[in-house]
């Protein structure tokens, strides 16, 4: 495997047109590390193929953008938009999800020439049109979005790249997760009362994070740390995976039909798992990693406990920085917690017992990018946090991601509340 590293942080352009480059240099050097044949796997429908992220990213700023604002702009390949929609029924037909691992073409050099070409054309819209109000909400959102294809991205290769017998790597040169020694767990009392929660009125967010509005929260008590890949061993050899008791009956169901009895990627030992820097030895005290909202939900009724609310998360998490292991420490994966690190932000995204559904008042954007969130609000339930493979400026306390409760493949852990 090709040996390559991200881009040293570096602070968020003031200026749009530098911001832009910044996102879409970052997309290339995360595929960078990849050959041509890795990146045009398909391992399930949840998984996309590396090129199909830099195209789709791509035809977001070309439909979205380019071809809404500017009026003598000719798509590179009409072609490409049935190719790399993603689910913008309102725009048109898109190809199966499921069958993205079909295409062999475009080639992954082709898809680069495509970025390149829809790169030089927004360069140059940014540069004449820059300050437009419209313009400029569509470009931030369009690297929001690209943000969050950065990190499936990674988890999607992570994916590919597991079921290959010859366990390769996606980096080489990832260091090893410091080894540190397992900090008491405990859980801090937190009180009630009516709270404000969501993203304010100014600056970015996206529109599930709004509007701001009030919620009530009784007195309780969030675990102080995430749950770790030792004490998840405990629940597992403990016979949790046996115990009907302790399973939602769609977990149980589901544990029954794939014959889960550990997180995806430990081996069937329970001494290593498979991380983007091929396998590696299960560190204890980190994080543990790669669990379904059941799972979560068995592990916290084990322990006597339950998953918070996303009211609970946020209001914990608006009182500190955004701060922890996240996509620029470089890890790629979850750490131990040092002293006094509640692990709030980064390492994994934290399961919440909150179903995915629209906050009193919610509004969607208008036209087809109002089927950016809105339409997914069922089924799912809400993460919070970001994980290892979050960029720091894309994440804050507001933000709410969303998975189906059967789901794994992403960096997806547990935190413990209870009631007091």
């Amino acid at each position: 495997m090709v040996t390559a590293k991200h881009p040293a942080p570096k602070p968020v352009p003031a200026r749009l047109d530098d911001r832009y480059r910044q996102v879409r240099r970052l997309s290339c050097a995360l595929a960078e590390p990849l050959h041509p044949e890795d990146q045009v796997v398909q391992t399930m429908p949840e998984v996309s193929p590396t090129k199909w992220h830099l195209a789709h990213t791509t035809w977001f700023f070309e439909h979205f953008v380019l071809s809404a604002l500017v009026a003598d702009y000719a798509p590179l390949n009409q072609r490409y938009h049935h190719l790399f929609n993603s689910y913008y029924y309102t725009v048109g037909d898109m190809f199966k999800r499921p069958e993205r691992g079909l295409l062999s073409r475009p080639t992954v050099a082709e898809v680069l020439a495509y970025r390149e070409h829809v790169d030089a054309h927004m360069a140059r819209l940014l540069a004449e049109r820059g300050d437009e109000r419209e313009l400029v909400h569509r470009v931030v959102l369009g690297l929001n979005h690209e943000q969050q294809h950065q990190e499936l991205l990674l988890t999607d290769i992570k994916h590919v790249l597991s079921i290959n017998p010859l366990g390769p790597a996606y980096r080489d040169d990832l260091a090893a997760a410091p080894r540190r020694p397992l900090e008491p767990f405990y859980f801090r009392p937190r009180s009630g009362g009516t709270v404000e929660m969501g993203a304010p009125a100014s600056g970015f967010a996206f529109d599930n994070e709004r509007p701001r509005h009030r919620a009530f929260i009784a007195e309780h008590a969030l675990g102080s740390r995430l749950v770790t890949n030792g004490e998840y061993r405990q629940f597992i050899d403990d016979g949790s995976y046996a115990d009907p008791g302790l399973w939602l009956a769609d977990g149980w169901a589901k544990i029954q039909e794939s014959g889960w009895n550990r997180p995806l990627y430990w081996s069937e030992d329970l001494q290593h798992e498979f991380t983007l820097a091929g396998w590696r030895p299960i560190d204890p005290n980190a994080p543990v990693s790669h669990v379904s909202f059941y799972e979560a939900d068995a592990y916290a009724r084990a322990f006597g406990a339950r998953l918070p609310s996303e009211v609970e998360w946020e209001t914990a998490a608006a009182d500190q920085d955004v701060a922890g292991n996240l996509l620029e420490a470089d890890y790629l994966c979850p750490v131990a917690a040092g002293p006094d690190e509640s692990q709030l932000f980064g390492d994994v995204w934290e399961w919440t017992a909150s179903s995915y559904s629209p906050y009193p008042g919610f509004k969607p954007l208008s036209g087809a990018l109002g089927e950016y969130n809105g339409k997914f609000m069922c089924n799912q339930m809400v993460v919070r946090g970001g994980s290892c493979a979050t960029s720091t400026d894309h994440i804050r306390a507001s933000y709410r991601s969303f998975f189906y409760p059967q789901d794994r493949w992403q960096f997806l852990g547990i935190r413990l509340a209870k009631d007091l």
